[in-house]
C-alpha cells in the first residue's frame, strides 16, 4: 500500500495552535495565498488557516477580483495584496503557497507557477488537477524541484485511521469482503459528486485498501445510460460532467473490491436523522462492519456480528472507535476542530520541509485520486468495460473542449 505510515508521521510531531513541532527555526515560514472570488473562493478556510499555525507568517494574498481581493487583506491582516497570482510569487517568492480556489482548472497553473519561482511546499484544494497529464506534469516538478505537495484531504490525517487499519489486519470484523464509498449524494450526485467529495473517500480506500489498479463503471442519466454526444463542462471547472447516477468497482492491491456510487438526490435527511446516510466508507467483513463518516466526531465506529446473520435474540449496537481504540473516548489533540480547520495536516506540510519527507497525503496520492476518478470516465466510455489504473490515455477520457486559464 502507499503510504503506510501515519504514526510515524505523528511521533515525528505535528503542532497546532501555540505548540510548534520544530522550536530551532529562528524566522517564520513565509506563506502567500492564491485565491480566486467567484471562481472558486478560498476552498475551505485555506487561507485563515495558517493564522493558528505557528512558525508561519501571512505575507501576501493574490486575488484577481478587486472586491475579493480587499476582503481578503482585511481577513490576512499585513499580507501585501496582489491582483496577478504571477507578479506576487515572482516579488515575494514564498516558500508555501495555499493554492485555495475550489475551482479545478485553475490549479495546474498555480501549482506549476508556485513551483517554478521556487516555493518549497504547497497546500493544495481538492480535486487536485483535471487530467492524470496535469498530474504527471505537477509531479514530475515536484521531484525536478524538490516541492512538497499537500492535498487537503484532511481526514487523511485523522489520528483513528491507523487504528482502523491495525483492527482490520488483527480481524476484528472477520475476513474483509469489501469497501462501499458513498459521496454526498445532494443535488451534485453522479459524476460532479465523484470528483468534489468522491475524491475523499477514495483516499481513505486507498489507504486502508492498497492501490486501485482497475475500474469498471457505468454512469446513468434519468436511468439510462449516460451519453457521451452531448455533453457539456459542469461547474467549478471539473470539465464533463456526465449523467446523475454513477456507480463504480476498483479492484485493489490488497484484495478486497471497493464500490463506489452516487445517485443525485438520494440523501437521506429528515427530521429524525440529523446527519445523511452517505458520505462515508464502510468496511464490510464476515464477522462485522466498520463505518467511517467523512468530516463527522467520531469518524469511525464498528458493528460486531455478521452482517448477513441477524441475530434477533440480541440486537447490536454500533460502538464509536477512537485512537484510543473501541468503545474508547478520543483524547487525542489532533482529532476535531483541529482537524476540520487544517490546522493538523497544515502544521504537516510544514514538518515535511525540515523534516525531508512527504506530507501525510502527497503528490502521489493526489495524482491517484484522479486517475481513480478519470478511470471511471474511461471505463464508461468503453462500455463499462474494466479498465486498467493507471491509464494509458493521460487526457481527460471524456474531454469535448479545451479550457484556458
Amino acid at each position: 500500500m502507499r503510504r503506510r505510515d501515519f504514526l510515524s508521521s505523528v511521533s515525528a510531531g505535528i503542532a497546532v495552535r501555540g505548540i510548534c513541532a520544530d522550536e530551532s527555526r529562528q524566522q517564520p515560514v513565509r506563506v502567500a495565498v492564491i485565491g480566486h472570488t467567484g471562481r472558486g473562493n478560498y476552498g475551505h478556510g485555506l487561507d485563515t488557516m495558517w493564522q493558528d499555525i505557528n512558525g508561519v507568517k501571512i505575507v501576501a494574498v493574490a486575488d484577481a477580483d478587486p472586491t475579493g481581493l480587499q476582503a481578503a487583506v482585511a481577513r490576512l491582516p499585513g499580507a501585501t495584496a496582489f491582483a496577478d497570482y504571477r507578479r506576487m510569487l515572482e516579488q515575494v517568492t514564498p516558500e508555501i503557497v495555499a493554492v485555495a480556489p475550489r475551482h479545478i482548472d485553475q490549479h495546474h497553473a498555480m501549482m506549476q507557477a508556485a513551483i517554478q519561482h521556487g516555493a518549497r511546499g504547497i497546500y493544495v484544494e481538492k480535486p487536485f488537477v483535471r487530467t492524470p497529464a496535469e498530474a504527471d506534469n505537477i509531479r514530475n516538478l515536484c521531484e525536478e524541484h524538490g516541492t512538497r505537495i499537500a492535498v487537503a484531504h484532511r481526514n487523511r490525517w485523522h489520528p483513528v485511521l491507523p487504528v482502523i487499519r491495525k483492527l482490520l489486519e488483527d480481524g476484528a470484523i472477520g475476513h474483509l469482503l469489501e469497501a462501499r464509498g458513498r459521496g454526498k449524494e445532494d443535488t451534485r450526485g453522479g459524476s460532479q459528486d465523484l470528483w468534489v467529495l468522491g475524491t475523499h473517500v477514495i483516499n481513505l480506500a486507498e489507504y486502508l485498501l492498497g492501490d486501485l489498479i482497475s475500474v469498471s463503471a457505468r454512469i446513468f442519466n434519468d436511468q439510462q445510460p449516460a451519453s457521451l454526444e452531448q455533453l457539456a463542462d459542469g461547474p467549478e471547472g471539473l470539465g464533463p460532467l456526465p449523467g446523475d447516477e454513477l456507480h463504480a468497482r476498483f479492484e485493489t492491491s490488497g484484495g478486497p473490491p471497493f464500490f463506489f456510487d452516487s445517485i443525485r438526490n438520494a440523501r437521506l435527511r429528515t427530521a429524525a436523522v440529523s446527519h445523511p446516510a452517505s458520505f462515508g466508507l464502510q468496511l464490510i467483513g464476515t464477522a462485522g462492519i466498520i463505518d467511517l463518516r467523512v468530516d463527522r466526531e467520531p469518524l469511525a465506529a464498528i458493528l460486531p456480528g455478521s452482517p448477513f446473520d441477524p441475530d434477533f435474540s440480541a440486537p447490536r449496537q454500533w460502538i464509536p472507535v477512537s485512537s484510543n481504540g473501541i468503545g474508547a473516548p478520543e483524547t487525542h489533540p489532533h482529532a476535531g476542530q483541529p482537524l476540520a480547520l487544517h490546522h493538523v495536516s497544515g502544521t504537516d506540510l510544514l514538518n515535511s520541509l525540515t523534516e525531508n519527507r512527504q506530507p501525510l497525503c502527497d503528490v502521489h496520492q493526489g495524482c491517484s485520486t484522479v486517475e481513480a476518478v478519470c478511470g471511471v470516465f474511461e471505463s464508461h466510455r468503453r462500455g463499462g468495460l474494466s479498465t486498467s489504473l493507471p491509464l494509458a490515455n493521460r487526457q481527460h477520457p471524456l474531454q469535448i473542449a479545451s479550457r484556458t486559464e
